[in-house]
């Protein structure tokens, strides 16, 4: 007993000797006014020691009354001494400004607009305990990227998945999007898409964002769900004193030349007695823009026609698509922050956001099907080809903001409300907040004509990389053979609500006699619920609309079209006239809902998590600190999904809710070590288990029979979660005149991961897809990078600066089953072996450009049944330039070149060359002005 209690004195004693002891809190801002973060604060002849957070703020608790020297260092910055003094049971404010280290420096650093943001990055990064890459607005300046998606595939180790020829859906280590969590100022951010977990990257843009931290390592004050990594988005704080940035621009989008607008603003200012501070920002980005699309869908197999069995052939096309795209996207920002201290003591703090997206597209799709070989008379050779065509048209009503197009409006919100605490030696901090993410799609109409008897088909498939096709006899694909299929108009909606509230607490404590520490717990509790709430309706014309020699119809080939001039898109239904027609009246159409078509995919998910966690961070010696802890989750989950019955005929009779329920709870526990062998190197290891929770959809208990395709899709409401065993090694040496050298390797064992099954239906004898747990996968991976300023260098040659980072990684999984077959040693969806970010910039008084690539390797993005009917995601190849002309110190003018490479999306089947889908997007040119306005 008597143990316990030395312990327990030892560690809780700082918090009772307030008598003798007070606080000190302090701000470091820049010579603008803009918070410095990541800055080392020592006590030397204390040794105790804080570093400022991401607001420039610090703080040392249980120092002795009396006076005592602050030093403060920070790369890039002349070091800061200040006498302060400390009254007992007090807390005593500071308030002080960081100056570049000499005139030289801040000569570049105010002509470049980046090496300031730069600084802070890096020395974020050097003074975070564990494995992290950290990115500030002033750097994703330095790059042409309009949202955060672009902005972080610059990251070591990420790779983005793009829509549109923007950067969506992010890859972190090899590691699905699902897999990995994006959180805003510590809370998650709901996704807004209806089959998974993903979040939207290109839903918000990276002028409203302050920093980009990626958590590679997390500790246990982190979420848990974090299997690649964690990366937490930091919106903009008040300021210290006033600020206002502008940016008003336009460009060209040269794939249709259709033009570009974009402006944001940013303005924000504090009381005079610095007790209230806030800020105000939007964002409006319009771009007008499209894209060429080519599908094909390759087999290996055929019918024979002596045996009437399936005989292995060449691998031919059985479904090809040519795809015309005209998109318009519309992207509105809007944040307002503010924060207010009661005292030295005490601070609240609000943050909203609002992202609101409108996505317009009209597709036309010339699609070839059921395309089969013809053989010559007698035997198994193949002389040709025949096949059905397919004319279709996406759109919607007219008017208000759909315009005869498929409107997706895509929403995401995020308010929260926290605090900062001090009582003695016990720090609290809190904060509640509410999200939501929508994503609805009225009215949404198509309109599809078709040749249904099979014609005969030339086929080019002499280069697989782009096959094509065209009907053998041109009169056989006049419009008057196109004939009537059907008119189909749906609503669809997703919406995710996300509630948050966590609350830590943290105390001096020096577990180890060996240093100064602390001990650190708290407990977070997240509810989710997520809808998916859709409906389908054909419309049978009861007159007239025979053909497509019947309507009004519009040629949408193209020239120019990108992926070759092999592609002639043709005529289809005007997306005007699609708009027109008045599916209500019953005098015109047979309108009737088609349940099978929306019933199977809509859901109702509630999941709970009750998250705790203690942690421990200690400095061993002087040179050696150690995080460890653990992190308890509990997670429960109630799904509501339908059932649907089909008759003999495969025809829609009912559906039954299905509602199924499922709980388990997880211990994550970790270490993270970091040692310093020199003021500006150091070396990190770091233990850690992580997780990542099935996509709600996949948890539904569900059932659908897709006849037209024959197949059977169904949920799995006992699939458990994924799980990761981490382990981390990295060194890092930072360049004094602002730079870093870094290296480091990485190992995941993974557990339980998720897969979609193929297997045969029983009840029907069609395709069965269902998600299961894989038996296990591991990921290798190494990481180097380097970033400099080349100062060194004589003349104008030290303007110069380089940005290089590299990434490898290898996987493999095992117990993959697809019916009676097991697959071992596949790759694991999503890691592509070999990343690479580069880029050369010069910044002088008044002139910067930057060149920057990104390349990401293909890799397997699908598994299928085998290694022929595997998905890849090609490789990428990005080249950006931009350039900034200064004009004086709050004016600079800007310009823009994205994807010169005019690199597409690009999918294949098995092989390299097998094309499965290519989606070209040009080039765009943006320019403008952009302002600052600084008052200290």
């Amino acid at each position: 007993m008597k143990k316990y209690i030395q312990v327990f004195i030892l560690v809780f004693a700082p918090i009772f000797m307030l008598a003798q002891t007070g606080n000190i809190q302090g701000t470091l801002s820049d010579e603008n006014g803009i918070y410095v973060p990541g800055a080392n604060v020592l006590i030397s002849d204390l040794s105790k020691g804080a570093i400022s957070d991401f607001d420039g703020k610090f703080t040392l608790v249980n120092v002795p009354e009396g006076s005592h020297n602050l030093s403060i260092s920070y790369l890039g910055y002349a070091s800061i001494e200040e006498q302060v003094t400390v009254s007992a049971g007090q807390t005593t404010i500071v308030n002080l400004t960081m100056n570049p280290t000499n005139v030289e420096l801040q000569e570049v650093q105010v002509s470049a607009y980046g090496l300031s943001g730069q600084a802070k990055a890096l020395n974020t990064q050097k003074t975070n305990l564990n494995i992290t890459n950290v990115v500030s607005t002033d750097q994703i300046g330095k790059f042409p990227d309009a949202n955060i998606g672009d902005a972080v595939k610059r990251i070591p180790g990420i790779t983005m998945q793009v829509d549109q020829g923007e950067a969506r859906n992010i890859i972190v280590r090899g590691l699905a999007p699902q897999l990995n969590s994006v959180t805003l100022n510590g809370s998650r951010i709901p996704s807004a898409e209806g089959d998974n977990r993903n979040v939207q990257m290109d839903l918000i843009p990276s002028d409203m964002i302050q920093t980009i931290e990626v958590s590679k390592a997390v500790t246990p004050d982190m979420d848990g769900d974090a299997l690649g990594g964690a990366v937490n988005l930091v919106t903009r704080s008040s300021p210290q004193s006033f600020r206002l940035s502008a940016t008003l621009g336009s460009g060209v989008s040269l794939i249709n030349d259709e033009p570009i607008y974009n402006g944001s603003f940013l303005l924000g200012d504090r009381s005079k007695n610095g007790k209230f501070g806030w800020m105000v920002a939007a964002s409006y980005n319009n771009v007008d823009f499209g894209s060429d699309n080519v599908e094909a869908e390759w087999v290996n197999e055929a019918e024979s026609p002596l045996t009437e069995e399936d005989i292995e052939v060449n691998p031919f096309v059985e479904e090809s698509d040519i795809r015309t795209y005209l998109v318009q996207r519309i992207r509105r920002s809007f944040s307002a922050n503010m924060d207010y201290a009661f005292d030295a003591n005490n601070t609240i703090f609000i943050k909203t956001m609002y992202n609101w997206r409108d996505d317009r597209e009209n597709r036309f799709r010339l699609r070839y099907r059921s395309i089969e070989p013809v053989f010559a008379i007698g035997t198994e050779n193949i002389v040709g080809y025949e096949g059905e065509i397919r004319r279709q048209t996406k759109g919607g009503i007219p008017g208000g903001r759909i315009q005869n197009t498929r409107l997706e409006d895509q929403r995401m919100q995020n308010y929260s409300l926290g605090g900062n605490h001090l009582f003695g030696s016990l720090k609290m901090n809190w904060m509640a907040s509410y999200a939501k993410a929508s994503e609805e799609r009225p009215n949404e109409r198509y309109a599809e004509y078709e040749i249904g008897d099979a014609i005969g088909i030339d086929a080019d498939l002499g280069n697989p990389r782009y096959p094509s096709f065209s009907p053998a006899n041109a009169t056989d694909a006049s419009l008057s053979n196109f004939e009537f299929r059907e008119f189909t108009e749906e609503n669809q909606f997703t919406e995710e609500e996300d509630f948050n509230a966590f609350l830590n607490f943290e105390l001096p404590a020096n577990i180890f006699g060996a240093g100064e520490g602390t001990v650190k717990f708290g407990g977070r509790l997240k509810s989710k619920n997520k809808v998916r709430d859709n409906n389908f309706f054909e419309s049978e014309p009861l007159t007239g609309f025979e053909t497509l020699a019947d309507v009004e119809v519009r040629d949408y080939t193209k020239n120019d079209f990108l992926a070759g001039g092999q592609y002639a898109a043709g005529n289809f239904l005007d997306p005007a006239f699609l708009g027109d027609l008045d599916f209500s009246n019953s005098n015109l159409f047979d309108t009737s809902a088609v349940e099978d078509e929306f019933l199977a995919g809509n859901y109702d998910v509630d999941e709970k998590v009750y998250a705790g966690y203690i942690m421990a961070n200690q400095k061993l010696s002087e040179k050696l600190s150690v995080l460890t802890g653990l992190r308890v989750e509990h997670t429960a989950i109630n799904s509501l999904g339908n059932e649907v019955i089909f008759n003999d005929d495969g025809d829609f009779e009912n559906f039954n809710q299905v509602r199924d329920e499922s709980s388990y709870t997880n211990f994550l526990p970790g270490i993270h070590f970091k040692y310093d062998p020199g003021r500006n190197t150091v070396l990190r290891f770091a233990w850690t288990n992580t997780i990542a929770r099935p996509n709600y959809v996949d948890l539904v208990p569900f059932r659908n029979i897709i006849n037209e395709d024959e197949e059977v899709e169904t949920g799995n409401a006992e699939l458990d979660p994924t799980t990761s065993m981490n382990f981390d090694l990295a060194a890092e040496h930072y360049f004094e005149s602002v730079g870093i050298i870094s290296g480091g390797i990485f190992y995941k064992d993974i557990k339980d991961f998720i897969y979609v099954s193929l297997s045969e239906d029983t009840a029907t004898g069609f395709d069965l897809f269902q998600p299961l747990n894989g038996d296990s996968a591991s990921i290798f991976g190494a990481e180097v990078a380097f970033q400099r300023q080349l100062d060194f260098l004589p003349g104008f040659a030290k303007n110069f600066s380089i940005y290089l980072n590299y990434t490898l990684l290898t996987s493999n999984t095992d117990g993959i089953r697809n019916g009676d077959e097991t697959r071992e040693d596949v790759d694991l969806p999503g890691t592509a072996p070999n990343m690479f970010n580069g880029s050369l910039g010069y910044a002088d008084k008044k002139f910067s450009v930057r060149l920057s690539t990104n390349f990401s390797d293909a890799y397997i993005d699908e598994l299928g049944g085998n290694d022929f009917e595997d998905r890849y995601y090609d490789k990428q190849f990005f080249v950006d330039l931009n350039a900034s002309f200064t004009i004086n110190k709050n004016l600079r003018l800007y310009a823009d070149l994205n994807n010169i490479t005019n690199q597409p999306l690009r999918y294949y089947q098995g092989i390299e060359n097998r094309t499965q889908q290519v989606e070209f997007y040009e080039k765009r040119l943006t320019f403008g002005l952009k302002y600052d306005l600084f008052k200290k």
